[in-house]
């Protein structure tokens, strides 16, 4: 069994995998990092101020009675929110994984297609008797005179 087991962990497929789901990982953290450190502080300035992880809904006061600057205070005091701005920061990071990994399965598409194109179309072929390369075309060998099959 720790043999079958080993042979199906060894599989490129598997390890392949592994690999991917490490580099999504951090490749996850990466993009987590560039919404809400690089793309929305710039469109919070431009929606006047807005701190999109601080845009929340407050459906019932905590111990302390609101209203509530932030999240985090909120969410101390024991208020029941909704965090719709950390949704839609997960959304923009989603749509940005999802073009991430669009473009790299058009490019993976694109070396594909490139690999699997046809060769161009042969110009010449080879004459039976002195075995010259001539013209596809041709019914009689330039070199030896030989006539030659379509």
């Amino acid at each position: 069994m720790f043999k079958e087991f080993k042979k199906f962990a060894m599989r490129g497929n598997v390890v392949d995998m592994a690999v991917g789901i490490i580099i999504g990982g951090a490749f996850g953290t990466i993009v987590k990092s560039l919404v809400s450190d690089v793309l929305m502080p710039p469109i919070g300035l431009l929606l006047g101020g807005v701190d999109f992880s601080d845009l929340f809904i407050t459906l019932k006061a905590g111990s302390i009675a609101g209203p509530y600057a932030t999240l985090a205070i909120a969410q101390k005091a024991g208020a029941v929110t909704i965090g719709y701005g950390l949704f839609l920061n997960a959304v923009i990071s989603f749509l940005i994984v999802a073009f991430a990994v669009f473009l790299l399965i058009k490019g993976l598409n694109k070396l594909e297609r490139e690999k699997e194109a046809p060769a161009a179309e042969a110009t010449t072929k080879e004459c039976a008797f002195c075995y010259s390369k001539i013209d596809i075309k041709a019914t009689r060998c330039p070199y030896c005179t030989s006539e030659l099959q379509r």
